[in-house]
């Protein structure tokens, strides 16, 4: 059973465990399990899927239970007047806070995106972040004697595929456990040290306002255990776990 975070008679939003995808896809044509089936076998009716949520990430996932407010949703999304914010950890110390503003050219898949236009310009992105917590650990992972890592919230302010995870790599602080954009040595301690074998990266927040009454909504998502646990290891604490946009 997936974990609800909101529903009315509009929406439902859940807390999407890492690993999960959010609807069938040719990128994963032997993936068995979709949050949207899942959702909808577990309420007994339909689901839109208003936004991505990569495989690996984790956190709140919203859904319309009819295509008005489906439509609804989506004008919000494209007028910018959905707020997501996310945690991640990331290699290194960054600074306190910043705007990575770094255009990224779309991300084609060789399977399902064979008709694209591999030549389509850069498109704008920009994100915010502002670093919670530091630790630095007596371990040599790369080139150094330690090894520093940094707690993050982020909020992105456009919404580019896999945009969180290229601009961190932009800025060289990878988040630990990505295997695409990542650092490979840093995910290799991480999985020895702590167990760890997942992407550091929750969407931990969403906030728009309501389709349907206008009122101001805010859905938060508890980090799963394999997030959470890493935070405790790491000598943060859930205190640091903040939202300070």
């Amino acid at each position: 059973m997936l974990d609800i975070l909101y529903r009315d008679e509009w929406l439902i939003a859940i807390n999407k465990p890492a690993g999960l995808l959010v609807h069938r896809s040719m990128i994963d044509k032997h993936e068995t399990r979709f949050a949207m089936q899942m959702v909808r076998d577990q309420i007994g009716q339909h689901v839109w899927p208003l936004h991505r949520l990569d495989k690996p990430t984790s956190g709140v996932l919203l859904f319309a239970l009819n295509s008005e407010t489906a439509r609804k949703v989506g004008d919000l999304f494209c007028a910018g007047m959905v707020s997501k914010e996310y945690l991640a950890v990331v290699r290194g110390y960054t600074e306190e806070q910043g705007i990575i503003d770094y255009p990224l050219k779309e991300e084609l898949d060789k399977k399902s995106d064979q008709k694209a236009d591999s030549n389509k310009p850069a498109q704008d992105a920009v994100t915010q972040y502002c670093r919670l917590a530091t630790v630095e650990l007596p371990n040599a992972v790369g080139r150094y004697d330690t090894a520093r890592y940094s707690l993050l919230s982020i909020t992105p302010k456009t919404g580019r595929k896999h945009q969180i995870r290229r601009h961190m790599k932009h800025i060289f602080h990878p988040i630990v456990g990505d295997t695409t954009h990542g650092d490979g040595r840093q995910n290799t301690f991480f999985r020895n040290h702590f167990n760890c074998r997942r992407l550091l990266l929750a969407a931990t927040s969403l906030n728009f306002p309501h389709p349907e009454t206008g009122e101001q909504i805010t859905i938060h998502a508890p980090l799963e255990d394999s997030f959470s646990n890493v935070v405790d290891l790491l000598g943060w604490g859930r205190a640091c776990i903040a939202h300070p946009y």
